[in-house]
């Protein structure tokens, strides 16, 4: 019973989480004749997003991460710190565009029917295809923000030296402006290989899920998610650590083999440092300090941001409350800097 009512608690809290701002309002475009940068062509991309607010509002543009879509920003921990009345981005103000990037949620990705015989996609042909969307289909001449996580931040970056004059400020978040490499790509390819080297995948031509695709998934959240003193103060002991592997391994999982091998293969050839002096939006990179996929060790950020005229680093302290690399998805840690940058920034071009 009080499993029952401590359920429809949170329930009830998450409702009233959402319900601060608008409902997100559905669309869909579609790019005819795309060709992807390995010159690989579709007739028809279709490229699925969500609105929050009045196309009235400044427009806003939020990126996601790997295997995610649009609804997965739309969470109390991201969403519903933001987008409420008197929030950073108070959707009565901004407009809100949440696209699913191509191979991801509802735009065109393996599943649809071609399988293998998918284009091999990049971060590069995502982004393309999000700027057709903002200003070939919803007709917008300037952002007031470009803000992503992880994979989403990535791609930031990329908008910010790809399109400099798009944006006013740009918020790439998780991630570095430099080539996929380290442990952060060897990883990766782990989950492709593991992927491909499966019988059950046959090619891409699978009849029942090859058992993989979880099993590689899994292995690679633990190993570059959830901060160390997160899991300690989670599993402090081999028992409390078995339980939660368990629960994770036989947790349902939805996704699609091909979905998912080329959802991580798509960041094989990330690398934006190339443009980073054209760079002209007031940039800041947020970061977490136990941050598996970017170490902050290394000392790459603060040598790349030297190279952004407007860029400022905003590092997020490592503790039991934080998540490693899935820090930044929870806005408490960086809202009030988000919002000071919203008021202070310069309106470009409007």
């Amino acid at each position: 019973m009080i499993r029952i009512v401590l359920s429809c608690l949170l329930a009830v809290v998450s409702t009233i989480a959402l319900a601060q701002y608008p409902a997100p309002q559905e669309g869909q475009w579609v790019a005819r004749d795309f060709r992807f940068q390995s010159g690989e062509t579709l007739p028809e991309v279709r490229l699925h997003y969500r609105t929050v607010g009045s196309p009235k509002g400044e427009p806003v543009l939020v990126l996601h991460g790997t295997t995610g879509s649009g609804l997965s920003m739309l969470t109390p921990a991201f969403a519903g710190e933001l987008f409420g009345p008197g929030q950073p981005l108070d959707a009565a103000r901004y407009h809100i565009i949440l696209p699913d990037a191509v191979g991801h949620g509802k735009s065109s990705k393996p599943s649809d029917g071609l399988r293998a015989r998918f284009p091999r996609y990049t971060y590069d042909d995502m982004v393309e295809l999000q700027y057709r969307l903002v200003t070939q289909h919803l007709g917008i001449k300037r952002l007031r923000l470009v803000i992503g996580n992880s994979m989403g931040g990535m791609e930031t970056w990329i908008f910010a030296q790809k399109y400099p004059a798009l944006m006013d400020i740009a918020v790439p978040m998780a991630s570095l402006p430099t080539e996929m490499a380290s442990r952060n790509w060897m990883l990766r390819r782990l989950i492709t290989d593991s992927i491909r080297n499966d019988p059950e995948w046959m090619n891409g031509n699978y009849t029942k899920q090859p058992r993989s695709a979880q099993f590689a998934s899994v292995f690679f959240n633990f190993a570059t998610n959830g901060g160390d003193q997160a899991y300690y103060k989670a599993a402090p002991t081999r028992e409390k650590a078995d339980q939660l592997l368990d629960q994770r391994l036989a947790a349902p999982f939805p996704a699609d083999a091909n979905d998912v091998l080329y959802q991580w293969d798509s960041s094989r050839d990330y690398n934006p440092s190339a443009g980073l002096e054209r760079i002209e939006a007031v940039l800041l990179a947020i970061n977490s300090a136990d941050d598996e996929r970017n170490p902050p060790e290394t000392g790459v950020l603060e040598r790349e941001i030297k190279r952004v005229k407007n860029g400022r680093i905003l590092l997020i302290p490592g503790s039991e409350q934080t998540a490693g690399h899935g820090t930044t998805a929870q806005a408490k840690f960086w809202k009030k800097e988000l919002a000071e940058l919203l008021q202070a920034a310069p309106r470009r071009g409007h």
